[in-house]
């Protein structure tokens, strides 16, 4: 009989987040494929398709790790998930709320929770 796996948390891939040799550059870039901008920092830039998938860019120096970002629904899921994992919560500048983890084969993962005013804080909100 195979054993029943224990889930360690369950979200829907939100972004990817990969190196970038010049952040502006790649902005462009993808910006030509249709992703449309929507939080620049000098140390990482966040893109999305008309889907909402997400590119993380991180240049050189960037804090983040490159990773794959899994979004939960609601900040209990994400606690839950934290406290399963045995990782601190931290809130972003650009007001997400996370935290990072080990994945598939030692690869990060980031379990992000987008609050409902998050939107009034991105670029393509105004700012």
């Amino acid at each position: 009989m195979q054993e029943e796996l224990q889930r360690r948390f369950e979200g829907t891939v939100d972004h990817i987040a990969v190196e970038s040799q010049d952040l502006s550059r790649d902005v462009a870039e993808y910006q030509r494929m249709g992703f449309r901008l929507e939080t620049m920092y000098e140390d990482w830039a966040m893109l999305r398709d008309n889907k909402g998938f997400g590119i993380a860019l991180l240049p050189p120096g960037s804090k983040h790790p490159q990773h794959i970002g899994l979004r939960v629904e609601t900040l209990e899921a994400l606690k839950a998930a934290a406290e399963k994992e045995g990782r601190p919560i931290k809130e972003h500048r650009d007001r997400s709320i996370s935290f990072y983890t080990k994945g598939v084969g030692g690869r990060a993962v980031e379990v992000i929770y987008y609050p409902p005013e998050f939107g009034a804080h991105s670029l393509g909100a105004g700012e």
